[in-house]
């Protein structure tokens, strides 16, 4: 039996709401399938060294966002590179960027939007 779960808008919306609640900042870099598509997620904190993340699912079931790769450049050309090619491969991916004030508000964040 498949279990039903959130649209990936609906996933990104509330993501977003999550963040601005906070006091941080979330933005839709890339939309991608409104009802099944992936969710990349693009950390920085205070704008500097994103970090990219992903959801999966672990062994109970629930999806947990996992970390891909921590980018230790400025550089948001790199960052932006990285992330459009990866588009091209997966065009239902959803982007999603997420600045905030600490290391320790993007972890509640993934925790609370697991």
């Amino acid at each position: 039996m498949t279990e039903a779960r959130l649209a990936s808008s609906v996933q990104v919306s509330a993501f977003i709401r999550l963040a601005e609640i906070g006091g941080d900042f979330a933005t839709v870099l890339r939309k991608g399938d409104s009802v099944a598509g992936a969710i990349l997620l693009i950390g920085l904190v205070r704008g500097r060294n994103p970090v990219f993340y992903e959801r999966f699912p672990s062994l109970d079931g629930n999806a947990q966002w996992q970390m891909l790769t921590q980018h230790e450049s400025e550089n948001e050309a790199e960052a932006t590179e990285r992330w459009k090619k990866r588009t091209a491969s997966d065009p239902d991916l959803w982007v999603v960027e997420l600045d905030v004030a600490s290391p320790e508000r993007l972890t509640r964040l993934l925790v609370a939007a697991s």
